[in-house]
Order: C-alpha cells, then sequence, then structure tokens
C-alpha cells in the first residue's frame, strides 16, 4: 500500500515539477487529437447536414454504414491507415508512417462517423421542422445546410466534445501507425501502456491523472453546452 501511496505522491510532483519529457507527450496528445477533431469537424459537420437533407439512392445505406463506423474498433483504423501510408500503399512514398501526421489520420478516421451521425440526427430533426418555412423564404437545400448548422450549434458542439473525448483516450490505431517513439510519437495513451508494463508507474499515473481530469473536462464542458443550449431553446 505504502509503495502505491509513494508512487501517486512521486506522479503529482512529476506534474507540478514541468519535466519536459512529461509536457512533451501531453503536449503531443492535444496536438494530435486537437488537429483530428478540426479535420473531422471541417468534413463531418457539412456532411452530415447534407446528409440530413438531401435524397438520394442509396441514402439508407449511407447512413447505416456512419452510424456502424461510430463503433469502429481503433486497432482496425490503425490498421487501415496503417496500410495506406505503409511503403507498399498507395501514400508511401510520403513517408507520413510513424508520424505525428499519421496519428492524426487514424484519429480523424475514428471521429468522423461520430460527427457525421450526430449532426445527420440533429440536422435531420431540424429539417424536418422548418423545410417548407426556408423554402417559403427561397431557401434552397444547399442555401439552408449554414442555417441549420448554426441553429444546431449547442448539440453539434456536443457531438464534436463527444469525438474530442474518443480520440483522446484512443490508444489501439495510434499505437499501430505512430510506433510510440520516443519524442517523436508518444502520447499519453500509449505512454501510459507502455510505463506500466515497465513497472514505471509514477509517470504512468501523472499521464493518467491528466487524461483523467482532460475527460472530466470534456464532459463537464459538454453538460454546460446542453444546459446553455437548452436555455437558449426555452
Amino acid at each position: 500500500m505504502s509503495d502505491i501511496v509513494e508512487a501517486f505522491l512521486a506522479a503529482l510532483r512529476l506534474i507540478l515539477s514541468g519535466d519536459p519529457e512529461f509536457l512533451g507527450i501531453v503536449g503531443l496528445s492535444l496536438r494530435v487529437t486537437m488537429g483530428a477533431v478540426a479535420i473531422a469537424a471541417v468534413i463531418g459537420l457539412p456532411l452530415g447536414a447534407l446528409l440530413a437533407t438531401l435524397r438520394f439512392p442509396g441514402r439508407g445505406a449511407v447512413i447505416i454504414v456512419f452510424n456502424a463506423l461510430m463503433g469502429l474498433p481503433p486497432v482496425v483504423a490503425g490498421l487501415f491507415v496503417y496500410l495506406l501510408l505503409s511503403r507498399s500503399g498507395p501514400l508511401g512514398p510520403l513517408g507520413l508512417l510513424f508520424t505525428p501526421l499519421a496519428m492524426t489520420v487514424a484519429q480523424t478516421v475514428l471521429v468522423l462517423p461520430i460527427i457525421v451521425s450526430i449532426t445527420r440526427q440533429v440536422v435531420e430533426t431540424m429539417w424536418e421542422e422548418y423545410a417548407e418555412q426556408l423554402r417559403s423564404l427561397g431557401s434552397t437545400t444547399m442555401r439552408a445546410v449554414p442555417t441549420l448548422l448554426w441553429d444546431a450549434r449547442y448539440q453539434l458542439v456536443t457531438g464534436v466534445l463527444a469525438g474530442f473525448g474518443r480520440a483522446s483516450a484512443e490508444v489501439g490505431a495510434v499505437l499501430i501507425v505512430g510506433g510510440n517513439i520516443a519524442g517523436v510519437t508518444r502520447t499519453m495513451t500509449t505512454a501510459i501502456t507502455l510505463e506500466t508494463g515497465k513497472g514505471n508507474l509514477p509517470l504512468a499515473l501523472g499521464l493518467g491523472m491528466v487524461l483523467l481530469t482532460l475527460t472530466l473536462v470534456i464532459n463537464g464542458a459538454a453538460h454546460a453546452v446542453g444546459q446553455v443550449g437548452r436555455r437558449a431553446g426555452g
């Protein structure tokens, strides 16, 4: 028991000391995750809105695919990106494998279906309610998309935060495409896995505390945005 307490105290000292290695791991994790979420949001928000408002053959199948991909196992996403970026893959000559950019791509693959599916659900409900009103004002389906996205901004921010939460806690995909290289591609989740196996509990616990705090902040932000949205709607 005393060893565990000492490990926790050492972890706290590590966090407070501003250790360069520790801060480097945290900083890389945040950069990769925020980059992936930003890319997924730029692509997923308009794509989800278009999927909600347009009617075309095969639309139901597309919706089913995106809903299924919300539960895509991270290792499968990592394997897909690995094959894409490996030397024999179509993007192999770019030399992106085992880089932070490769990890960003892998996390984007995981987050994108979440944002698309949530956006589609939210915007489809609003479109059913306001379609006739928007058309009476001369708005086409394409022109209505920005209006619908803006009106649904609070719910959509919650969806984006959900994607951020999944990406920040992901380990399988980034381990496959990043290689967990010290000082280059080592993130919080991969470092926790490695350091726990090595018996370096202070570093693993310190990173775990930061990751837990980040998760609490994300959930708190999602709850706060939801409350603001309900008050604004009311």
